[in-house]
């Protein structure tokens, strides 16, 4: 998700849009209880270290251990969490982030304050539980109809269950709260997503000429504003042009969402040598290293394939044990089963999982290239009664079909 102010570095792939969720808010399994550590000195032994926690973000848990029910430190150190969640590509994060708005858990949505509303639809977002988010952000703007993190998130989760009329009209009153930019760009979104893409490649090549987002602070909207171009190409089916605005997009502001996108985008260029060094540096999340396997395998450094492929199933089996995971996160394990253990069955019957939850482009091409790989033609026509259904124009698509 992406936000008004600042960068997002979520690996949690939901749409370009969900990285924008995080540029309005962040000026800054949920069935589990989550469970807020009592001071800094507390051991929290199931979570790891993270080194990197600066003095201002443990003052600021031990703030809200303090004041709980101080909505700006709750909604501050659940954004904290988030971003731990995110960077680290650990889950469990985001049930403390969860667990640091539970001041409010037993209040009425309509008497809770709406930012906690969207802090907690952010988070459920994350955990993909998408029904809980949409609802909690109606909520919220129930209260607030002109909250604009409400809208842009809101749009984004429509948007990856395939609904685009009604992502669209979430732009429009995103517009109408006073982001034009955002509005516009979120609109330019969904019209390529449907084929439209010499009007969406005009909008935000003229947002990106806009004076206002040429400053040195304005680097993750450009980053986005460039990596939403380079998806529409791809959407067209133009690889040239998509890696040239990809390449863009890393000259304006690195981020996670932009290396996993881009290192897709090399993995099918068939180029997976390049994947290893673009996305060394990064911590080894599940998403992360995934695509390292897969580059590795297509690489043919088997040796490294097989310690990643082991790393990753050993995760998966883990992760599998926790309720309703499995279902979350069949993307992962249709691409693992898909193009690390090379199971086109398994493949196929997690890719229908997942489209059953988040219609998004990588996961219409999964489900295709996985019924291609089963050969099997009932797959073939679900997916193409989905796109009718849906309205997304994919060449990709079009190309494995």
């Amino acid at each position: 998700m992406r936000t008004l102010h600042g960068p997002t570095a979520g690996l949690v792939r939901c749409g370009l849009l969900a990285a924008a969720a995080l540029l309005l808010a962040a000026g800054v399994p949920l069935g589990a209880t989550p469970r807020v550590p009592a001071s800094d000195d507390t051991i929290v032994e199931t979570l790891p270290a993270i080194a990197s926690w600066s003095l201002g973000e443990r003052r600021l848990r031990q703030a809200l251990a303090q004041r709980p029910t101080d909505e700006a430190t709750a909604i501050a150190a659940a954004q904290s969490y988030l971003e731990l969640a995110r960077t680290q590509g650990d889950a469990r994060y985001a049930g403390y982030a969860m667990g640091a708005l539970q001041a409010w858990d037993a209040t009425a949505a309509a008497q809770t304050p709406p930012a906690v509303l969207v802090m907690r639809a952010t988070v459920a977002q994350f955990l993909h539980d998408f029904d809980a988010a949409e609802t909690t952000l109606k909520s919220a703007l129930a209260q607030q109809p002109r909250n604009a993190q409400a809208w842009i998130t809101l749009a984004t989760i429509l948007r990856v269950r395939g609904r685009y009329a009604e992502s669209d009209a979430a732009c429009r009153a995103l517009g109408q709260a006073g982001s034009a930019l955002y509005g516009l760009a979120c609109l330019a979104e969904n019209a390529g997503l449907r084929g439209d893409h010499p009007s969406a490649r005009d909008t935000l090549r003229g947002l990106l000429a806009d004076p206002m987002v040429q400053g040195a602070q304005q680097a993750g909207t450009r980053q986005w504003l460039l990596t939403s171009l380079a998806e529409i190409e791809e959407l067209a089916g133009r690889p040239t042009a998509a890696e040239a605005f990809y390449r863009q997009a890393l000259q304006a502001e690195r981020s996670g969402y932009l290396l996993i996108a881009y290192s897709d985008f090399l993995l099918r260029e068939k180029r997976p040598a390049e994947v290893p060094a673009l996305l060394i540096k990064e911590p080894r999340s599940d998403a992360v290293l995934l695509r390292l396997a897969i580059a590795a395998r297509r690489a043919a450094g088997m040796g490294i394939a097989r310690q990643d492929s082991e790393e990753l199933r050993a995760r998966f089996d883990a992760a599998a044990l926790r309720p309703g995971y499995a279902e979350a996160h069949a993307r992962e394990g249709a691409l693992f089963a898909l193009d690390v253990e090379g199971d086109a069955k398994r493949a196929l019957d997690l890719a229908r999982a997942n489209v059953r939850l988040q219609r998004e482009p990588i996961d219409l091409l999964l489900l295709a290239r996985a019924a291609a790989a089963a050969n099997d033609e009932e797959a073939r026509s679900e997916l193409r009664a989905l796109m009718q259904r849906t309205g997304l124009r994919d060449a990709r698509i079009d190309a494995v079909l």
